[in-house]
């Protein structure tokens, strides 16, 4: 994942945030190896938004998933979710706002992460951004 993108998805998905006057938010994007490659909190966000923010986008990679389905397999499955989360060192949070990033042709290019407002909130401001770009987000719906 490019710099410049990493840091204009995050642009676009606050952008869109303040467009339809979200609660402000913690915006992470990760590279598919999993290293940060852009991170934003606005001015109001609580203290540990950022950590949540990229514990979604850890936690689709680490599962290959969309958070929108993480969530549905914490609920079906809480004991394999909790030792997953346990496994990756804790930074797993299964709740939308979190989705995979993939190019055109589908292959794995990053994570996004998103947190402040509603699950699904987020999930807007993250679809969003990615969209800017010309990528495709994959939420695990």
């Amino acid at each position: 994942m490019k710099l410049e993108d990493a840091q204009r998805i995050v642009a676009t998905a606050l952008a869109t945030a303040r467009a339809r006057s979200f609660k402000p938010l913690a915006v992470a994007v990760l590279d598919a190896r999993g290293a940060l490659r852009a991170l934003a909190a606005e001015d109001g966000t609580s203290l540990k938004r950022s950590e949540i923010a990229i514990g979604k986008a850890h936690g689709c990679l680490a599962m290959g998933v969309g958070s929108r389905r993480l969530a549905a397999m914490a609920a079906e499955r809480p004991y394999f979710l909790a030792a997953v989360t346990h496994a990756v060192g804790g930074s797993m949070i299964p709740v939308p706002g979190g989705a995979l990033i993939k190019d055109a042709a589908g292959a794995l290019v990053g994570a996004i992460g998103i947190s402040g407002d509603t699950s699904d909130n987020d999930e807007i401001a993250a679809l969003a951004g990615i969209e800017a770009v010309g990528l495709k987000g994959d939420t695990g719906a």
